[in-house]
């Protein structure tokens, strides 16, 4: 007989995942999905800045009345832009477009000289010579002033101006307001708007919290690099398992309910890294009826996310974005990936391939978790936005930094109620006719972005008393969270559902191939906003395996 048959297994060891289920969204809430019905290419693109001014003129208008309604002068709003008169005071309400010469245009390439090479693209589209315009149906005027210079604007944004036309037909600007942030529909299960909301607290969700539920998130596998992350990939599967660690990460790992993959999981489709690409020739590359061209094409990364992806499948659910890198097309919304390219992962239902970007309604399931009454908690609901990275990554091109810097450009999309203003001017997307999916109807609870470069998290919380519907409502706030790339840093964030507290998990040390360098400081902490937030959370360099920072 085995000696290890008389060894007690103690109770605590007996452990179960907590589990969420993607409730069914509301009527209301906008569909990326681009079906038959809306598969067009017909439509010009100025649809979309006509509807999304349409949709949000009546917020600002109603913020503008509330600002300046009892000011000197009694500023009047004018309904077309056109139609503002010389030296009076008044406001109107229309789309921002910044003429910048350094913005692509596609004027430009087409009258190029082909046999002359282009210039690269620049990383920031500013400069001194950049103009703002304001817009509507009826045309557009040019916006000056120091008001001007010092707001954060970028094409697209729906705005209100107040100030008077000069002289030389410009429209000098005093004052400036935007939508500011969408109501917020609360549940009455939601714990008080008063509980403590911590940022990186240093109990780990095994402690007396373990009854809540976690998201994990993490973006940028890029798996197909040259330098691939293999290492500090296999460590992540084993530790969403529960294959790896100790028995408090087994504890903790038991508390992620889902993993949200947002974005670049692949980084490249093309030939095989370090390998020799063969001289073929003529004859030998002719198109292939049937499979691909071993030499051209690898399907090495392929392989190797969908064995990850279906360790993982097999113990949790995944909700899979594409992003920039990934073989989804590129323009906005990106649509699913084809369940068939996972192989054997696709089988398990609990894997769901996402459009890029996505609503998730996470609603918690109240059989999971203990039992006892003193953990028990009452089921949440929450509301989640997510995309790769691509709508952020584009508008921070039209900004300075310093002084902003991407937290405070997230927390001002929900100030715009945009997510992605710079479509279809510089990020190109679908040409939407009677729609803007892209427009934030309502605030959502937590707002997660992919592909970026280091970890950032706030608490973003709108002031403005004229952006709630009735007296006494909580006002709207959102956790907004910018996921690091994994193969850069080796971080995995999670996400606690009832409190909005955030964590890392930091999966790399010294010399392995993801993280283990300093992080990347190329963005200096917040400005004062009229969002409030919290301080950015500091974060050591490395950690050991499994390590919350």
């Amino acid at each position: 007989m085995s000696l290890y048959s008389s060894i007690e297994v103690p109770a605590a060891a007996a452990l179960s995942r907590t589990s969420t289920y993607i409730h069914t969204p509301d009527p209301k809430t906008p569909s990326f999905i681009i079906d038959s019905t809306r598969k067009s290419y017909r439509h010009q693109y100025s649809n979309i800045y006509f509807i999304r001014l349409r949709l949000l003129r009546e917020a600002v208008e109603t913020r503008a009345l509330r600002r300046w309604g009892g000011i000197a002068g009694n500023p009047v709003l004018v309904p077309r832009a056109l139609e503002v008169e010389k030296g009076k005071l008044c406001y109107v309400i229309g789309t921002v477009y910044m003429d910048m010469p350094l913005k692509p245009n596609v004027m430009i390439d087409i009258a190029r000289d082909q046999s002359i090479p282009p210039l690269p693209q620049p990383e920031k589209f500013f400069s001194a010579n950049d103009s703002v315009m304001l817009e509507d149906e009826s045309g557009r005027i040019k916006l000056v002033g120091d008001c001007v210079k010092d707001a954060l604007l970028v094409t697209g944004v729906i705005i209100g101006a107040l100030g008077m036309e000069t002289p030389s037909g410009e429209f000098e600007v005093i004052d400036i307001c935007y939508p500011e942030m969408a109501p917020q529909t609360r549940h009455d299960d939601e714990p008080s708007q008063d509980e403590k909301m911590d940022v990186d607290e240093q109990e780990g969700p095994a402690d007396s919290k373990s009854s809540d539920e976690w998201i994990g998130v993490i973006s940028g596998l890029e798996i197909g690099s040259a330098s691939p992350a293999d290492a500090q990939i296999q460590m992540l599967v084993e530790y969403l398992t529960g294959e790896g660690g100790c028995f408090e990460d087994q504890v903790s790992a038991s508390q992620i309910s889902r993993l949200i993959i947002a974005g670049d999981s692949l980084l490249s489709l093309g030939s095989i890294p370090g390998e020799k690409e063969t001289l073929l020739s003529a004859a030998d590359r002719k198109a292939q009826r049937y499979g691909y061209d071993a030499a051209t094409f690898s399907p090495r990364p392929v392989i190797e996310l969908s064995s990850s992806l279906h360790d993982l499948a097999s113990c949790l659910p995944i909700n899979i974005l594409p992003g920039e890198s990934d073989p989804s097309g590129t323009i906005m919304p990106q649509q699913p990936f084809p369940r068939a390219m996972f192989g054997d992962a696709s089988r398990y239902p609990t894997l769901t391939c996402e459009t890029n970007p996505t609503y998730l309604t996470i609603a918690s399931n109240p059989e999971s978790g203990p039992t006892s009454p003193k953990l028990s908690r009452p089921p949440i609901k929450r509301k989640v936005l997510i995309n790769s990275g691509q709508p952020l990554n584009d508008i921070f091109k039209y900004l300075s930094s310093p002084p902003n810097t991407r937290l405070s450009v997230l927390a001002s999309t929900l100030r715009w109620r945009h997510m992605a203003p710079t479509a279809p001017d510089t990020l190109w997307c679908h040409p939407y006719f009677a729609e803007d999916p892209f427009v934030i109807t309502e605030t959502p609870d937590i707002y997660i972005v992919g592909g970026q470069k280091k970890f950032g998290t706030k608490l973003a919380t709108d002031q403005h008393p004229s952006s709630r519907k009735g007296k006494g409502q909580s006002p709207a706030r959102c956790r907004i969270i910018l996921v690091p790339s994994f193969a850069q840093t080796g971080k995995l964030v999670l996400v606690n559902l009832r409190t909005l507290a955030v964590k890392c998990v930091n999966f790399s040390m010294y010399g392995m191939t993801a993280g283990g360098k300093p992080e990347i400081k190329e963005e200096p902490s917040d400005a004062p906003s009229p969002i409030t937030a919290e301080p950015e959370p500091s974060a050591p360099n490395s950690s050991m395996d499994y390590g919350f920072d």
